[in-house]
């Protein structure tokens, strides 16, 4: 690996649990059966699934930023399915600098290792390279919706 990309901890410039605390929003963790996780607005709470590994729980984290601070209300429904892709797009683009994605991509010799390098999963590293394609709204949905 270049020194100049450094490792995985130097490249984590997000942090969006502690976000959600300049928010005053608590993280609950708990077993979730369908979902990583999902932003409460009711009761002004996100849930966490139980067993995520770190980096799991940083990218969902982002996405349920990205939820509130869009206003979402649900994911029911078409304006849920667009709700879903603005929060993967935006936490892709906050989690992942185009610098050092740019910088990774040029030694990584596979998406797990340049996901791996810049603490993402792999969902939002392909959220962050569609869009730098310019073709993110065409992605499905994933995993970490809520």
């Amino acid at each position: 690996m270049p020194a100049a990309v450094g490792n995985a901890a130097e490249v984590v410039h997000y942090d969006p649990l502690a976000e959600l605390d300049r928010m005053g929003i608590p993280v609950i963790r708990q077993w979730l059966r369908d979902t990583w996780g999902a932003w409460s607005p009711v009761h002004r709470v996100v849930i966490l699934a139980d067993g995520l590994s770190p980096v799991q729980e940083r990218c969902v984290l982002a996405h349920e930023v990205e939820h509130i601070l869009a206003g979402d209300l649900g994911c029911g429904g078409v304006h849920g399915l667009r709700a879903e892709r603005l929060a993967d797009l935006r936490a892709a683009r906050k989690l992942i600098a185009l610098s050092d994605f740019c910088a990774a991509a040029q030694w990584a010799t596979s998406e797990v290792e340049l996901a791996a390098e810049l603490s993402v999963t792999g969902w939002i590293l392909r959220t962050r390279a569609a869009d730098l394609e310019g073709g993110a709204q065409w992605l499905g949905t994933s995993r970490i919706a809520g």
